[in-house]
C-alpha cells in the first residue's frame, strides 16, 4: 500500500500525537489522517502549565495549530479498539477505521482520594490549572503531596503568591531522580523560601469531604488547599482486552511498535519493553512521536525513541538536565559554584554515559548535549 493509501488514526491530542501527525505529513503521507482527542482545550503544551501558566493569572496554555496538516479531528474519547476489524470506537458509538494506529493517549494524574471522596486537586490539564489558579487566589496555606518535579513546581507557585506551603513525601525533594547532591541543594533553597518539608513513613491519606487535609503520622494536618502531585497513570482503559497494553502501560520497542501488528505508541502512555521503565518526559514524547510516525509508514526513523533531556524551574531556579537518570554520588563541577547557586555539573555513569546539569546557570541545550556526547565518547575510548 502506498504512503497515500493508508488510513492512519492517532488517538490522543498530546504532544506525542501532535508530533506524530506533523511527522507523518513531513515524511510524505498524503492520505487520510484522523486524530481522536477529548481535551476540550484541544492541543497544547503541558510542561509550561506548572512552570509558568499556574503562576500567572492571565497566562494561557501554548496551543498547537494543526490546521495546515489536513487532519480530520474527532473531539471525543476513544473507548475501545477492535484490532481484528481495525476500528476505534468513540464515546458516541462512532467507529473510526484504520490501517495503522498510533496510541498517544498519555497519562492521567494519579489520585489518592478515597472512593467517592470529593475535592481532590491535581494538575495535569489546562482545566486543572484554571481551577487551581482560582483556589490559589484565596488560599493562605497549602499542602502539596509529592516532592517530585510537579510537586516542587506547584510549591513554587504557592510561594510566589505568599502562600505558606508544606510539601509531603517519603523521600527528600527530587532525590529519587536527581540524587542526594542536588536534592540537598534544592531543599536548602526551598527552606530559605519558607517551604516546610515533612517526611511520610508510608502512603498519605486525604482527609475531609471535600478534601481539607492529610492524615500523617497518626495526626491530621489541614490547609486551605491540598494538591496531589503523586505521579501519573497511563491512559489505557480503552485498550482493555486487546493485548496492546498491560499494567505498566503500552510496551514499545526501538521502533515504537507494540505487540499488535500495525499498532504503534508514543509518549507518556508507553514503557520500554526492554526495561519495563517509563520515562514520561516531553522530550521523549516528541522523539517517540517522530519514530512512531516513521514506523507507521514503513520508513526508517530519523531519531532514536528516547531523548534524555528535561528541565524544571523551582523558585526561580532553572535546572536543565541532559543525560540518563538517576544521578548517584557527587558530580564534577565544570563551571560556577553551588554555593552561589549557579553551576555546570557532570556525572559519569558506570556504563560510560554522561549526564550534564545546568543548575541555575544559563547554558543553551545544544551545548549541554554536546558536552554529554563528547564526554561519553571520551569515557568509552578511555581518554
Amino acid at each position: 500500500m502506498s504512503l497515500g493509501g493508508r488510513r492512519i488514526v492517532i488517538v490522543g491530542d498530546s504532544i506525542a500525537g501532535c508530533t506524530a501527525a506533523r511527522e507523518l505529513r513531513a515524511r510524505g503521507h498524503n492520505g487520510a489522517l484522523t486524530m481522536i482527542g477529548a481535551d476540550a482545550d484541544g492541543c497544547y503544551a503541558r510542561p509550561p502549565l506548572s512552570k509558568h501558566v499556574l503562576k500567572g493569572e492571565g497566562a494561557e496554555a501554548e496551543t498547537w495549530d494543526l490546521s495546515d496538516l489536513d487532519v480530520t479531528t474527532v473531539a471525543d474519547r476513544a473507548v475501545s479498539v477492535d484490532t481484528d476489524r481495525r476500528t476505534v470506537t468513540t464515546t458516541d458509538g462512532t467507529d473510526v477505521p484504520y490501517d495503522a494506529l498510533i496510541v498517544a493517549t498519555g497519562a492521567s494524574a494519579r489520585r489518592i482520594a478515597g472512593p467517592n471522596q470529593l475535592g481532590e486537586n491535581v494538575l495535569r490539564t489546562f482545566a486543572d490549572v484554571r481551577s487551581l489558579r482560582s483556589k490559589l487566589d484565596s488560599a493562605r496555606t497549602a499542602i502539596v503531596v509529592g516532592a517530585g518535579f510537579l510537586g516542587m513546581e506547584v510549591a513554587s507557585a504557592c510561594v510566589a503568591r505568599g502562600i505558606e506551603v508544606t510539601v509531603v513525601d517519603v523521600d527528600p525533594p527530587l532525590q529519587r531522580l536527581l540524587g542526594s547532591f542536588l536534592s540537598d541543594a534544592i531543599a536548602a533553597r526551598a527552606q530559605d523560601s519558607s517551604i516546610q518539608f515533612v517526611r511520610a513513613d508510608g502512603p498519605v491519606a486525604l482527609t475531609g469531604d471535600p478534601v481539607a487535609g492529610i492524615e500523617l503520622h497518626d495526626r491530621t494536618r489541614t490547609a486551605d488547599l491540598v494538591v496531589t502531585c503523586a505521579g501519573d497513570v497511563p491512559e489505557t482503559d480503552w485498550l482493555d482486552g486487546t493485548g496492546i497494553a498491560d499494567s505498566h502501560g503500552v510496551g514499545i520497542d526501538e521502533l515504537c511498535t507494540t505487540t499488535v501488528p500495525d499498532v504503534y505508541a508514543a509518549g507518556d502512555v508507553t514503557y520500554s519493553r526492554g526495561t519495563s521503565a517509563r520515562a514520561p518526559f516531553w522530550s521523549n514524547a516528541v522523539a517517540q512521536g517522530k519514530v512512531a510516525a516513521a514506523s507507521a509508514l514503513g520508513l526508517e526513523p530519523t531519531c532514536p525513541p528516547t531523548d534524555d533531556y528535561f528541565w524544571t524551574e523551582i523558585l526561580g531556579l532553572s535546572i536543565k538536565v541532559v543525560g540518563p537518570l538517576p544521578l548517584r554520588g557527587e558530580p564534577t563541577i565544570l563551571e560556577g559554584s553551588m554555593d552561589e547557586g549557579s553551576a555546570l555539573l557532570q556525572w559519569n555513569h558506570d556504563d560510560g554515559r554522561t549526564t550534564i546539569v545546568a543548575f541555575g546557570i544559563k547554558k543553551p541545550v545544544g551545548l549541554l548535549r554536546r558536552l554529554a556526547r563528547d564526554s561519553s565518547v571520551s569515557t568509552k575510548q578511555g581518554i
